[in-house]
Formats: C-alpha cells, structure tokens, sequence
C-alpha cells in the first residue's frame, strides 16, 4: 500500500528497551478534499530512511499496515493497529538547473539498418 502526500512532522529516533529497538515517526498530510493526517512509524534501520526528506516535501511512502491482539491484566482483550513505513520515495521535480533528459525522437527519425546479417554472431544472452 502507498499513501502520498506532503510530510508535516518528522520526528527524532528513540531507542527503546535493552535491546536498542528503534522508532521514528512521521506524519504526512494527504492532497484530497478532506486532508488526513496520517502517522507511518519507521522501525529499526529503517528509520535512516527519513534523514534525507524535510517537513513541506511532497512525498509517496510505501507503508504496511500491523495489528496485534493484548491481553490487560483485567483480561480484556484489546486490539491496536499501526502503519510501518519500509520506503519513501520524493515526488518533487527535479529542479529547474538539473538536467533534464532529452525526448526521445520519432521513430521515423532513425535510419534503417541496411546492412544486418540474420547469420551475424552477438554476445547477447538471449
């Protein structure tokens, strides 16, 4: 699944537990009539992922989504649900001093080749 939008909030790493387990939260706020505020957790190394983006930049975040049953010590069953970002993925345009690359011309614009062989050996695999 894929949500795209522009990133509102980018949070710092926290580590927790003994382990060192890792988390980093972002928010990205979607471009439709009523705008979602959406929060994607990055897990472990994963959360390196966000050191590149900053709030404003319109993104797309390829995200699962994770669910998982607990149990209260009153026994109450409870249930939580939470979107795990593994990649994203800028949307912005390249900006106007990069270089572009040119369109491809017509077919028509090559010449054909007159002089290929059928018999002719090429170290193409396949």
């Amino acid at each position: 699944m894929e949500i795209q939008g522009k990133i509102k909030l980018i949070d710092e790493t926290k580590t927790f537990g003994s382990n060192g387990f890792r988390k980093r939260e972002l928010v990205i706020t979607t471009e439709e009539q009523y705008p979602q505020h959406i929060l994607v957790e990055f897990i472990q190394d994963k959360c390196d992922l966000l050191n590149a983006y900053q709030v404003g930049q319109p993104v797309k975040v390829s995200i699962n989504l994770r669910g998982r049953e607990w149990v209260n010590p009153q026994g109450e069953t409870k249930y939580f649900n939470s979107i795990q970002g593994w990649r994203i993925e800028n949307l912005q345009s390249a900006p106007s001093g990069a270089p572009e690359m040119p369109p491809m011309p017509p077919e028509d614009a090559f010449e054909p080749a007159n002089d290929f062989k059928e018999d002719d050996h090429d170290d193409l695999p396949f």
